[in-house]
């Protein structure tokens, strides 16, 4: 389908974007006190009803000792055997400073969650959840035709301006919430020295010590703007070296709204690499390309994907590549054929006949990219895309 800038999309819900709510210790189930306490080790259950859809600061009014840090688990009874983690690892204030978290994504509805204490005994008069970021369904959808000898482009961002990305196609996914996988970047919103074109390039550039945080960087997505379902997706970049770094370029199911969505809307990861595997001198790395199902994903270990070498990561351009046709996915860098997944027996396989949503973003550190730690002596990195671009078949 032809090119074209959606309609502004609205929230998904009649609440206003900046509602707020707040429990007391008695809202969370603690009676005959207005605080709740916690040894070391322990952890308090209770319900939180969500008004509406989105990324909320949560915030805490805890006290501590020096070796506490705590965490909210959300779908405490889910039926997959997971946990939740939606805030990171929190230190305690002293009642006088409020610790908090952005960005934790929550759907509406009750949520029965679980709050736990680690290292050191926890007491805690309040929490609150503010909206940041409503959620917006994509008002677009693309679909694309793979029947046909020839490809032909039909969406695209050639990042040929200046300043910040293009807001009809790209929005922004802000927080240090930690994004499943204990990250501790703050992806920030439609910020110059995290996200910017310049030279005909998109540059995601990672910062330390930055903003009062570890690190800062930028998650882009289309979510909001624009969805695709099958075609031929490219994301030509060079990605950075550096113990620590993760860049990625991949899909998500536009049907997220909370971690539990996950993966049963299905990830489609292109370019992914970590920099460890990268060599600082010449470049020489691995791109990993795979894709997670309700029936495959790494958490249960069971993952399907490849991955293939690359030269010259940093230093080159590479076009990283997958063709989702209704049946397949294949995976190719540079043109190299490389990976398939092919698994359509039901919706837990194959949840890829649904619309994903593009997200460019450079991670530091987390369970994957942080498994060799962060090489502290960098103070930036650089993620360049030279283009995202969509195609389909034609005669």
């Amino acid at each position: 389908m032809a090119c074209q800038s959606p309609a502004e999309s609205k929230p998904e819900s009649n609440e206003p974007a900046q509602s707020k709510l707040v429990l007391s210790a008695a809202d969370i189930g603690v009676e005959g006190d207005s605080v709740l306490q916690l040894a070391a080790g322990g952890h308090h259950d209770f319900t939180i009803k969500v008004p509406a859809v989105g990324r909320y600061k949560i915030s805490f009014d805890a006290a501590g000792t020096d070796s506490t840090s705590f965490w909210l688990e959300d779908y405490v009874t889910n039926t997959d055997g997971r946990q939740y983690n939606i805030t990171g690892s929190l230190k305690p204030g002293d009642w006088s400073t409020l610790s908090s978290v952005d960005g934790s994504p929550l759907d509406t509805g009750s949520h029965p969650v679980r709050i736990h204490a680690d290292g050191g005994a926890l007491e805690l008069k309040s929490i609150s959840l503010e909206m940041m970021q409503p959620r917006r369904a994509s008002p677009l959808t693309h679909l694309q035709n793979m029947e046909g000898e020839n490809w032909e482009l039909v969406w695209s961002d050639e990042f040929d301006g200046e300043g910040l990305p293009d807001t009809s196609k790209w929005s922004y996914n802000v927080g240090n919430w930690g994004w499943g996988n204990n990250e501790p970047q703050y992806y920030t919103d439609a910020r110059l020295k995290n996200a910017r074109q310049e030279n005909g390039n998109l540059i995601i550039e990672a910062h330390q010590n930055d903003m009062g945080q570890p690190w800062t960087s930028a998650r882009l997505t289309t979510q909001g703007k624009h969805a695709f379902k099958y075609g031929k997706i490219e994301f030509r970049a060079k990605v950075p070296p550096g113990r620590g770094t993760w860049a990625a370029g991949w899909l998500l199911g536009e049907a997220y709204r909370d971690e539990i969505s996950w993966p049963y809307c299905g990830e489609i990861d292109v370019l992914e690499c970590v920099g460890y595997e990268i060599n600082d001198t010449t470049g020489k790395g691995k791109n990993h390309s795979t894709c997670h199902t309700r029936a495959y994903y790494f958490k249960q270990g069971n993952q399907i994907g490849a991955e293939i070498e690359v030269d010259s990561m940093f230093q080159d351009f590479h076009t990283y590549t997958i063709e989702w046709h209704p049946k397949r996915i294949d995976a190719f860098v540079d043109g190299a054929y490389f990976f398939t997944y092919d698994k359509t027996a039901n919706e837990w396989e194959w949840p890829f006949d649904k619309p994903q949503n593009i997200i460019v973003n450079l991670a530091v550190g987390g369970g994957w990219g942080g498994a060799k730690g962060i090489d502290s002596t960098w103070q930036s990195h650089q993620y360049i895309l030279d283009y995202v671009r969509v195609y389909q078949k034609a005669d």
